[in-house]
């Protein structure tokens, strides 16, 4: 069976089971959707965020592209912004990275072209400004994720300072900021840091530097 034809039956299978669980599911999905969160993440196919934060349809308005990059100029991603804050009233948002990200290891490697290599300027920015603590790293793993954390910081800073969200905490809107960080590795976010409205955006720290495994090996269990 060709594998397309599999997605339809999965997707059948799917449904049945959902309406055997609750007949009226599908009839509420209908009525509207009240999601508490916008999630800006990457477009990887290994990265499902409704799958490994266990969120049903209709909890979680969902934004993907490239390094999860929040740029000014990509109207995608501020109507679903402006829609989830403004018309949705989501209380949290969080932009979420992950470690082994292909288009942050493309921004150290060079070499793309065409419309990848124009959309991944943002990125470059990040390693523009942040290079001496990436590329102090030994292996390129620890600098691809040294880049995955600091772009995520670079990035919710961005997101704080858009028009939508700066709009709604001068309206007094109950609006927070995430920075996550997804590990391929092992499935387990790690959550960077927090942003509210008495964020003071010039002097968010930087993240945390990323524990690889051997050395989470090292580290003694009280930690």
């Amino acid at each position: 069976m060709r594998r397309y034809k599999q997605l339809l039956l999965a997707n059948k299978a799917w449904a049945n089971e959902l309406t055997d669980e609750n007949p009226k599911f599908f009839e509420r999905q209908v009525a509207g959707q009240r999601p508490d969160f916008l999630w800006i993440g990457c477009s990887d196919s290994r990265v499902s965020p409704e799958q490994m934060t266990m969120t049903p349809p209709g909890g979680m308005f969902i934004h993907r592209n490239v390094a999860n990059l929040v740029n000014d100029e990509d109207l995608n991603l501020q109507s679903v912004l402006q829609y989830a804050v403004a018309v949705l009233q989501v209380r949290h948002v969080i932009i979420c990275g992950h470690y082994g990200c292909g288009g942050i290891a493309a921004t150290l490697d060079g070499g793309t072209v065409g419309p990848v290599d124009r959309w991944l300027k943002g990125a470059r920015d990040v390693l523009a400004a942040h290079r001496h603590e990436v590329m102090c790293h030994n292996t390129a793993e620890e600098r691809v994720n040294r880049l995955v954390e600091v772009n995520v910081r670079d990035q919710l800073v961005r997101l704080a300072r858009t028009e939508t969200v700066q709009t709604a905490w001068a309206a007094g809107q109950e609006l927070f900021l995430h920075g996550w960080v997804y590990d391929i590795r092992d499935g387990h976010i790690k959550p960077l840091m927090e942003i509210d409205c008495d964020t003071a955006l010039d002097s968010v720290p930087r993240p945390d530097r990323v524990l690889l495994r051997s050395e989470s090996a090292e580290m003694p269990e009280d930690l």
